[in-house]
């Protein structure tokens, strides 16, 4: 659509200026974490994208036609409505310089020392993540894939092709998808290896809660369902909002900023906030009203066990709904009590151990027991470190002893913030037809993403349950998998991975051994579709160039966590970067090379899937494909009655019996049979939680990762690794409006912007370390190197640095992006818990002396002569030969 910026634009004769020339805008939603988002207006000019703003929803609509569609409702005499423009990801508005990034892949490469064939000789695995790279023609590069795919498969099996991908966390596509386009192709010409996705925000709940109240959101989070109508039901009826490690004001920016409203809004209704978090996050800076309690990482069962102590010694829990609606509150009560082992789990008993004060730990539980208070959660580090199954279900034992489910008792989680009931569901809806990605989807042979890089070194792994992200019930838990599968069923060990999403080292467990397997000469061929040279892409063998959203044509929803429900159709704001295609182009062109094109298209073309995934819409029957396609989004109707439906698990609260859990009892399950009749000899996840010290490996433990244990004489500090404020996982790290921010990076002596160490003050003079220092963070995983930050908002003991910065190899085991992923430890959550630890684990800082950085210099020149531009990083020219 159009836009004249001056009436004299395009006369004969009329010189005009840059400013005047016309414009094309376009409706896109860009949101990292999900599909849609909330949207933005993309404006364009020659071609190029010029700005990115948000859209006010009457820009199409009228006010009598929107009165139906946003909504309104008012608590405690105050009126919250959905605010008359959209909140869009800040990331969003910096969108253009991920699009015009000097990272950015603009053509097919190879590595320079690497060749077809599966010679050792000459495929030269222990060069990926050195080597550079050099363009080649997508004839070549398609000509070499189907070549590998039919080579690996004739030579290994039909399972011989690690795929990974499935959902990740993609940039708002639908039919063009990251994540299993590839899959769809494999399929069709034989199968491959599933790499399956684990739920990585949520590991705590997904083997911990999931015991407790039942499978959950989105048929496997096991964060709690169902969870519609929290927002009103906690603005008419909630006292205090209890933050435990879930950076709202943050986790927010992978879909929108909408969160913001609604915690301004509480606050305005006197909600009271507690933040409990070993830092002093972006929620409670920003909040001058909000508590901050700092604990120590990964200690929070201890501090819940103290809250819940003091709940049954002063009587205030919900004894009735104890009775009637949970099951083995009695074998909490006794271990709590110290009737089990001796030891009470008083505050004076939690107090040392978590860092927090006897008596503040006495004030927020007395506080918590006398108000109606619910759990905000989202990417709390506590669900996510070692045993993190153990607070997982201590949060929801929290919940059920206040009477989860009543007037004002919730687990605000990502999937609350939608307010009104709509026909539009959040997610991938409504324009589902057009997606051509195959995800969890079950096949003969498959890895957990936390998995591969064993799978690789040993050739064999088992392990219990699938750690599929989602429609995985708990019983799944009890069955066993076994890679490779039975020879008889096809199965073998993978030679060839092709990754659609290349971030398993900078998002999953035990980066440095990732990297390790990458480099196994068993590994013949490795392929990534990325936009940038970036983490994964560095270690492969094939790099193939992908647009970017702003770059496609696409139908999408709106995501989670928005404001409003949403439908969109886009057009294109730019033209692709260089000769980047699409995954989904992707492999429609590799599908060509065996002539099963038309199985993967049905022979239909981008416009074409698009307009059918329109007809098959539910919003077909409420606007024109024409009225559609030239407004570009749509909301539809709300339900009148809306606010008359049940909140939350309210159903559940008001009668259990005739609305039961999915749990085998139907009941809340402070005590699991199930676990301690499929898992009676594991200590480490039980048939209740209990606050787990760990041990070493010799004695039957997994992890050892508290200041308790051996490991801590060597590595006495806490690393929590938060989701980052100037990324969305490792996405837009290169963003130079962002690294120009005090908080973003750290400058290091030698000009190299470092990822920022959050370190106290005392710890910081221990060790010498100045702010600003270039540091050494350091465990038996390896080096990253990270600037000190020197601030008061750590708690002593402990140290934050934010996960997901790139990849920047000095040498093995040595990085100098700061990517925390990758000292992660490479073992599970626990034995029989294949989910990954990534935060809450120990390690030690040091200042790196100019002199080893010299020795490290001259040791790696040609690592420090690549090119490299402080305000965005690392650079494609570094890493490619005769760049254009």
């Amino acid at each position: 659509m159009p836009k004249m910026k001056n009436e004299t634009v395009g006369k004969p004769g009329k010189a005009v200026d840059p400013w005047q020339e016309p414009e094309t805008t376009i409706v896109r939603g860009i949101a990292s974490g999900g599909v849609g988002g909330e949207p933005a207006a993309l404006d364009s000019k020659n071609g190029k994208i010029v700005r990115i703003r948000p859209i006010r929803w009457d820009w199409k609509y009228d006010e009598n036609h929107l009165s139906t569609r946003l909504w309104k409702f008012t608590s405690r005499g105050k009126t919250f409505e959905c605010p008359p423009k959209s909140s869009p990801p800040y990331f969003t508005f910096a969108y253009k310089k991920r699009v015009y990034s000097k990272n950015r892949v603009k053509y097919p490469l190879k590595r320079v020392d690497w060749e077809p064939g599966g010679d050792p000789a000459k495929i030269n695995a222990q060069n990926r993540g050195k080597s550079k790279f050099k363009r080649i023609s997508w004839d070549e590069a398609a000509s070499i894939i189907a070549s590998e795919i039919k080579r690996v498969k004739e030579t290994y099996g039909p399972f011989a092709v690690l795929a990974v991908g499935e959902d990740g966390h993609c940039e708002s596509k639908n039919l063009h998808m990251t994540g299993g386009c590839h899959m769809s192709f494999l399929d069709k010409v034989g199968g491959y290896t599933r790499e399956t996705r684990t739920p990585d925000s949520v590991e705590g709940f997904y083997w911990g809660a999931k015991h407790v109240w039942g499978t959950g959101a989105n048929m496997g989070l096991a964060m709690t369902s169902p969870c519609e109508n929290i927002i009103k039901d906690v603005a008419d009826h909630t006292d205090m909002i209890v933050l435990q490690a879930g950076d709202w004001e943050t986790v927010q920016n992978f879909c929108g900023q909408f969160w913001s409203h609604v915690i301004r809004y509480y606050l305005d209704l006197g909600i009271k906030f507690v933040v409990i978090d070993p830092f002093c996050n972006y929620t409670a800076v920003a909040h001058d009203e909000m508590k901050w309690i700092p604990i120590l990482p990964n200690t929070d069962v201890a501090l819940d066990y103290a809250i819940i102590y003091t709940w049954i010694k002063e009587g205030t829990y919900d004894k009735e709904y104890i009775e009637t609606h949970t099951i083995g509150f009695d074998k909490v009560k006794a271990y709590v009590l110290g009737e089990e082992d001796g030891v009470p789990k008083s505050p004076a008993w939690a107090s040392p151990i978590c860092g927090v004060p006897e008596w503040t730990i006495k004030a927020l539980a007395r506080e918590w027991g006398s108000k109606k208070t619910s759990i905000g959660h989202f990417c709390g580090c506590h669900i996510r470190g070692p045993y993190s199954h153990e607070p997982g279900r201590t949060e929801a034992y929290k919940l059920a002893m206040q009477g989860m489910g009543g007037p004002g008792v919730h687990q605000i989680h990502l999937f609350s913030f939608n307010v009104a009931r709509q026909p539009i569901k959040p997610g991938y809806g409504p324009l589902l037809g057009a997606y051509k990605a195959t995800q969890f989807a079950p096949t003969v042979q498959a890895i957990p993403r936390t998995m591969v890089h064993h799978a690789i070194e040993k050739g064999h792994v088992e392990h219990y349950g699938s750690p599929q992200i989602i429609f995985a019930p708990a019983e799944d838990q009890w069955e066993k998998y076994v890679y490779p599968a039975p020879v008889e069923e096809g199965g073998g060990e993978i030679h060839m991975m092709w990754s659609e999403k290349p971030c398993n080292m900078g998002c999953w467990n035990g980066g440095f051994k990732f990297q390790e397997a990458m480099r196994s000469p068993k590994m013949e061929c490795i392929i990534t579709n990325h936009q940038w040279l970036e983490n994964d892409s560095l270690f492969a063998d094939l790099v193939l160039p992908v647009t970017c959203v702003a770059e496609e044509a696409d139908a999408v929803g709106s995501g989670f966590g928005v404001s409003v429900n949403w439908a969109g159709i886009q057009d294109k704001a730019c033209e692709p970067v260089g000769e980047s295609m699409s995954d989904y182009q992707i492999a429609v062109r590799i599908a060509k090379e065996f002539g099963v094109e038309d199985q993967l298209s049905q022979g239909m073309s981008d416009d074409e899937w698009l307009k059918y995934a329109f007809d098959t819409s539910p919003i077909a029957n409420d606007i024109s494909w024409e009225e559609f396609s030239e407004k570009g989004y749509y909301i539809p109707e709300f339900d009148p009655d809306w606010e008359k439906g049940p909140s939350g698990l309210r159903e559940f609260y008001d009668d259990p019996e005739e609305n039961p859990l999915d749990t085998p009892s139907g009941k809340i399950e402070f005590y699991s049979e199930a676990l301690a009749e499929n898992f009676p000899d594991d200590k480490e996840r039980g048939p209740i939680a209990k606050w787990i010290v760990g041990g070493s490996e010799s004695e039957g433990w997994t992890h050892d990762e508290t200041l308790w244990g051996e490991k801590a004489k060597k590595y006495p500090l806490l690393l929590v690794a938060n989701p980052g404020r100037w990324r969305v996982h490792v996405q837009s790290d290169d963003i130079t409006w962002f690294r120009e921010i005090q908080t973003c990076k750290v400058k290091g002596y030698d000009g190299y912007l470092y990822e920022p160490m959050w370190i106290h003050p005392v710890d910081a003079d221990k060790r010498g370390i100045k702010h600003g220092d270039i540091v050494k963070l350091f465990n038996n995983e390896g080096i990253v190197l990270v600037g000190a930050y020197v601030t008061q908002r750590m708690l002593p003991g402990s140290i934050m640095v934010n996960k997901g910065a790139r990849v920047d190899p000095i040498t093995d085991r040595i990085d100098r992006g700061g990517s925390t992923n990758l000292i992660t430890t490479p073992k599970p959550i626990s034995k029989n818990c294949w989910g990954f630890a990534v935060t809450g684990f120990l390690v030690e800082a040091e200042k790196l002396s100019p002199a080893e950085m010299d020795e490290w210099k001259k040791k790696y020149p040609e690592v420090f002569a690549r090119d490299y531009d402080p305000a965005s990083g690392s650079r494609y020219s570094g890493w490619v030969e005769g760049v254009e």
